[in-house]
């Protein structure tokens, strides 16, 4: 059941506090209550209790609240949980009214704000928020040359694209450690369905478990086994698994029922059962990928990225597909299967002119991205598409290309700039979420998080430039319209000094 809140933000001067005083104004957590959507978007996070029956659920500020707390502070569901019984500002931005030293709700209720808060809504979050943002912070437009002015375009601004992957927290993968993983799985699963006719078969069938991880151990203890070892020591696990699974059909023949299995042993069956299957036709023909391989047991979704990169060639997680302009990032597409990104520049152009309601003067990608029927499109919606014209390469280039390559170069870093934010800083290095879709959320909040601490970044540097603690450096040619402020208080203080001059002359 779920019952309508009052997500509109009280000031922080209602908040009680049992000893005295009241929440500061310019607090970050404060600032970012009034500038997040948390009623626009209540109605469709209500859709997920479709009935009157049951306790109130949490609001909707609540649960978003306690996601963007977690990823913000790079903590745990249970740290988060007592960050926010410490912290009255916390408890202030996920809706309270009065300062509890109660647990605000149980640390596992996180994974289900991960499993109702979907990643789409959150991307809706994002582009609302965006909107906001730059609607508060508004930016100079740059200054044309006269070149420019004669033929100008109703293109404006520039958009970056790329793509990267989200490692997901699992081990590094590996033919014969996922096998001996399944076999273990397998032994528990027949100790399990033969406690169910214990009675009615005395003899407990053998397993040879001893004697199986002794083979194991033998091979991956080495540091560099041969590639006869390997496949000798895979092939000896393809056999006791398929040994147990043949135990497996046998107790339930006997009266076993899969029943006494829980969900999840459950679903590791089925796992283990096409995991056994691609390794075997792996090792019947001696090769070394197959369709939808499988790299882990707890986490089957997971399929391996091949992405070239140094000391990372093959990557385990989901594949991004993001754009970025104005410092804001955007997640465009995510995926668990490997895909060309190249094909998303037509849907990243159209979701920038639906955002802004204009296409970009020019879109920075990477050589994947410029093919010729992402150039053509380009030059059909009068968009100049970054990199060198396809071909042969011609014999003399003039200084201004030289230099418009370099240009283009150094803007497009913005977005590298963003994925290594979202990798250092917050979880986008190791997603620590489990479940395909809590994965997808965990994802899409480390792109709403990034964009809250870029404006934040933003405000703090101009409340800095006004009582001058700090001279403001922005990157791409970002000038904002505080700036001339700190010009006019460095004029000021030198007619100070000039006057001083004169009156001690």
């Amino acid at each position: 059941m779920y019952k309508k809140a009052e997500l509109a933000p009280s000031p922080p001067s209602e908040f009680e506090l049992p000893f005295g005083g009241s929440l500061s104004p310019d607090n970050r957590w404060v600032k970012m209550v009034q500038i997040i959507p948390w009623d626009e978007f209540e109605a469709e996070y209500a859709q997920n209790f479709p009935t009157e029956k049951g306790a109130p659920a949490k609001s909707f500020r609540m649960a978003l609240g306690a996601l963007i707390i977690k990823e913000k502070l790079g903590i745990s569901d249970r740290e988060t949980v007592e960050q926010i019984r410490e912290n009255p500002y916390l408890q202030y931005f996920i809706g309270q009214s009065s300062y509890s030293n109660e647990l605000p709700f149980d640390p596992s209720l996180l994974v289900h704000f991960r499993q109702r808060i979907s990643a789409n809504l959150i991307n809706k979050v994002n582009e609302r928020l965006v909107e906001k943002m730059r609607s508060l912070t508004p930016i100079k437009p740059e200054k044309k040359k006269d070149s420019d002015a004669k033929n100008e375009s109703p293109n404006r601004g520039k958009l970056i694209v790329d793509a990267t992957c989200a490692p997901a927290d699992i081990s590094y993968p590996t033919d014969l450690g996922l096998l001996n993983g399944a076999r273990v799985h397998t032994e528990k699963i027949i100790d399990i369905l033969y406690k169910q006719i214990k009675e009615k078969t005395p003899k407990k069938p053998r397993t040879y478990r001893n004697l199986a991880r002794k083979d194991y151990l033998a091979v991956a203890k080495q540091r560099r086994p041969t590639r006869n070892k390997r496949r000798q020591a895979i092939k000896k696990q393809l056999q006791y698994i398929k040994r147990n699974l043949a135990h497996i059909e046998q107790l339930i023949d006997a009266g076993a029922t899969l029943e006494s299995l829980n969900k999840q042993q459950y679903k590791t069956l089925l796992v283990l059962t096409e995991v056994t299957r691609q390794q075997q036709w792996l090792f019947d023909n001696n090769k070394q990928s197959i369709e939808d391989r499988i790299v882990s047991l707890s986490q089957p979704h997971i399929r391996p990225i091949v992405r070239g990169k140094a000391g990372k060639s093959v990557e385990f997680g989901a594949k991004l597909s993001a754009s970025c302009f104005e410092g804001y990032v955007f997640l465009h597409r995510m995926s668990w299967d490997s895909f060309n990104e190249s094909g998303d520049l037509k849907a990243q152009v159209e979701a920038y002119y639906r955002f802004t309601g204009y296409y970009p003067e020019s879109v920075h990608a990477d050589r994947i991205y410029r093919n010729r029927e992402n150039r053509a499109w380009c030059k059909e919606k009068g968009i100049r598409l970054s990199g060198p014209p396809l071909g042969r390469p011609p014999a003399n280039v003039s200084k201004s290309k030289k230099r418009q390559a370099l240009e283009d170069e150094r803007i497009r870093n913005a977005i590298e700039g963003k994925f290594g934010q979202g990798k250092r800083r917050f979880g986008l290095n190791r997603v620590m979420a489990k479940l395909d879709n809590t994965s997808g959320t965990v994802i899409a909040i480390t792109f709403l998080v990034m964009n809250l601490t870029t404006w934040w970044r933003r405000v703090f540097c101009v409340f800095l430039c006004l009582f001058g603690k700090r001279t403001p450096v922005f990157g791409s040619k970002i000038i904002y319209n505080y700036i001339w402020w700190n010009r006019y208080r460095k004029n000021l203080y030198l007619t100070q000094l000039s006057d001083i001059d004169r009156s001690c002359s």
